[in-house]
């Protein structure tokens, strides 16, 4: 459990250490922040790839380059 993890039902979930705040000064910085989790959360949500199209399926990789030993090009008759 983190700080900012309310305890028990009665406990807030933000806790307020500067004094003199008013109630339009808490919500304001309320909303703020509730903006940012959601921005946060959808884009994390937005990372989540579907599954790939038959078109992304289809390809392939490019074949590595060939080099050439010795003897190379006769070892893979059998």
């Amino acid at each position: 459990m983190n700080d900012s993890t309310p305890t028990s039902d009665s406990e807030p979930a933000i806790r307020v250490l500067t004094r003199g705040v008013t109630a339009e000064e808490l919500a304001a910085v309320t909303a703020v922040i509730d903006a940012a989790v959601d921005e946060e959360l959808a884009e994390l949500h937005d990372d989540v790839r579907a599954d790939p199209s038959a078109w992304e399926r289809s390809q392939r990789s490019l074949r590595g380059p060939l080099h050439p030993d010795a003897g190379a090009w006769r070892s893979f008759s059998a």
